[in-house]
């Protein structure tokens, strides 16, 4: 009797969700297939929230519309820029409202937007800004607004840049874990986490150098943008001297102080409306779908998307998949249409394995059409590898960019799982060398000789590749190699970044370069995963991390993931030295 009620139970189960599914589906198609462009009003406004995390691409989540609660919390650099610009040309859109108080964005995507906000108001058109809070990132790029408005009870974070690193060699000491490694560079500070309980020397002069570089290029865009001498700006930073809203007015880092409200009576007098009368707000996912800027054009600009860490196989949300890229290089370069290909860069590197992988097939594209590599936030390490196969690389001044050397981390868990849990092992072998990488002994000499032997011959490979790429002699590479990481503007000094600019200047240089002049589509690879994929992905992971919790507790689950991540560093990695973020 028990065996027919679960059998029909699961078979109800099955309908239901079939049903569900199936009414979805229809759905979808219809709503899919009736979709108009959303119409602007004359005289409206552009309402730019920017409170979501920003990537390079944005999810297409065709369900948004239908189940708000459900849709994909995220925004792209890349679609925002376009609205921007069309908004620009719209003879409905007057001004933007922008509010970016807290930016998700590091300081090259934010400084992609500024400048598109600023090519905006060149169009003749203005900008305001206002917050409750403006954050270091969202006060730089609210600085280039027309007018910045802050909540009375509000403040501005005007305080210079900071990153940390952490360190778990004593968590490691009291396991009983010894982390094996092989690097090359003595700025190659990835693996310092897990040998060290403070900052090397050599760590500690890149971090300064790094942020004191991206620090001044924030704090001068500022002065210019708020015309205030330079050294002022730098004292304000310094001293925090504007630590409430009367103080920001006080300095003129924001031009009043006032609530909503206040705000939005100033655009009605700016739009020439009666005080009653509503303003035509259109928010920026509604705005998107007001129009399509395709073009019938016999020409594209294929732009290659590489957004995430570099990993074998196939790009997900936050990876860079070899596979996945490669086929979208081989696309490009057999399409008839594409004149050029722009290879978009935001990555802290990965495997040097996959990191060659997609050097080899960009080399193999250049060979029949122009490549430039646009670097982002980021294009470090395995990220710069690719970078390095291009004809020409364009790059911000903030861009994080170099760190050209390379690391491999095995841990030896033989005395934490001996000591600690009771699991021992015993290795049987054909020959001298047993397994390499092997987490249930310590290796002998013999073993960790050939592991920093393959170490040392995949950093001349990568400094060789990165010398030929850069018309460079090798021996003047490797001053500026050894794992040392650079601002997009330092690296145009040393040599390793031809050009400062953003994407646009990217795509303009390979339009110059396929003479195809304004005559051009763009063309994004590779395609993002569909809402659905990602949904039932995320779904499963939520599942698995639930029942990791409710088993092992939160305590242990927090050194699952932090295993985890030591295990993402099998084999040779051209990975960034540290983890950077900036606020």
């Amino acid at each position: 009797m028990n065996f027919w009620k679960a059998f029909f139970s699961s078979c109800l189960g099955a309908f239901t969700a079939l049903v569900f599914f199936t009414i979805l589906g229809i759905f979808l198609i219809v709503g899919i297939g009736a979709e108009e462009l959303v119409e602007v009003k004359a005289n409206s406004v552009l309402s730019l929230q920017l409170n979501y995390p920003i990537s390079e691409q944005e999810l297409e989540d065709p369900i948004a519309d239908l189940f708000p609660e459900a849709a994909d919390k995220s925004m792209g650099l890349l679609q925002i820029k376009e609205a921007i610009a069309h908004a620009s040309t719209d003879e409905n859109i007057k001004g933007i409202y922008l509010n970016s108080g807290f930016i998700g964005a590091g300081i090259a995507s934010i400084d992609e937007i500024r400048n598109s906000l600023d090519d905006f108001r060149k169009s003749g058109k203005w900008v305001f800004a206002y917050s409750d809070y403006f954050s270091e990132g969202g006060y730089y790029l609210a600085s280039v607004c027309d007018s910045i408005f802050l909540n009375p009870e509000g403040q501005v974070e005007l305080n210079g840049l900071a990153t940390e690193v952490t360190f778990y060699k004593k968590l490691f000491d009291k396991l009983e874990i010894r982390p094996q490694v092989f690097r090359v560079g003595e700025f190659k500070s990835a693996v310092e986490p897990y040998l060290r309980d403070n900052l090397s020397e050599e760590n500690r002069l890149q971090l300064n150098s790094l942020l004191n570089s991206i620090y001044n290029n924030m704090l001068s865009q500022v002065s210019a943008g708020r015309k205030i001498d330079p050294e002022k700006i730098k004292e304000i930073a310094n001293k925090m001297l504007a630590r409430n809203a009367k103080q920001a007015k006080e300095y003129s880092l924001v031009d009043d102080l006032f609530y909503e409200d206040q705000v939005m009576t100033y655009i009605k007098k700016r739009l020439g409306i009666e005080e009653n009368e509503k303003i035509n707000l259109i928010k920026y996912q509604d705005y998107k779908d007001s129009y399509s800027d395709y073009t019938s054009s016999k020409n594209e600009i294929a732009v290659i998307v590489a957004d995430g860490a570099i990993v074998p196989g196939r790009s997900d949300q936050g990876l860079v998949g070899a596979k996945t890229m490669v086929e979208a290089l081989q696309k490009a370069r057999k399409s008839k249409k594409v004149k050029a290909v722009v290879l978009r860069i935001n990555s802290p590197g990965g495997s040097a394995v996959a990191s060659d992988a997609m050097w080899r097939e960009i080399m193999l594209t250049a060979k029949e059409k122009t490549v430039i590599a646009s670097m982002s936030d980021y294009a470090a390490s395995g990220g710069y590898y690719l970078a390095m196969a291009c004809d020409t690389i364009v790059a911000k001044p903030t861009t994080v960019t170099g760190s050209i050397g390379v690391f491999l981390v095995i841990p030896d868990l033989s005395q934490f799982l001996g000591n600690k849990l009771g699991i021992t092992s015993e290795e049987v072998k054909t020959g001298e060398i047993g397994e390499l990488f092997t987490i249930t002994r310590a290796l002998n000499e013999t073993e960790k000789g050939i592991l920093q032997k393959q170490t040392d011959e995949v950093y001349e490979t990568f400094t060789a590749k990165a010398a030929q790429g850069r018309k460079m002699k090798i021996e003047d590479l490797k001053k500026i190699a050894s794992g040392r990481v650079w601002t997009g503007e330092q690296g145009k000094e040393n040599g390793l970044v031809d050009v400062l600019g953003g994407l646009d200047d990217a795509i303009d240089l390979a339009a110059k370069s396929a003479g195809v002049g304004k005559d051009y589509n763009l063309r994004y690879y590779p395609k993002p995963k569909s809402v659905f994929e990602k949904y039932f992905g995320s779904q499963e992971e939520e599942i698995t991390e639930k029942k990791m919790r409710e088993s092992l507790g939160i305590e242990n689950v927090l050194l699952f993931q932090q295993w985890k991540k030591v295990q993402q560093l099998q084999g040779v990695q051209a990975r960034m030295p540290f983890e950077f973020r900036i606020h």
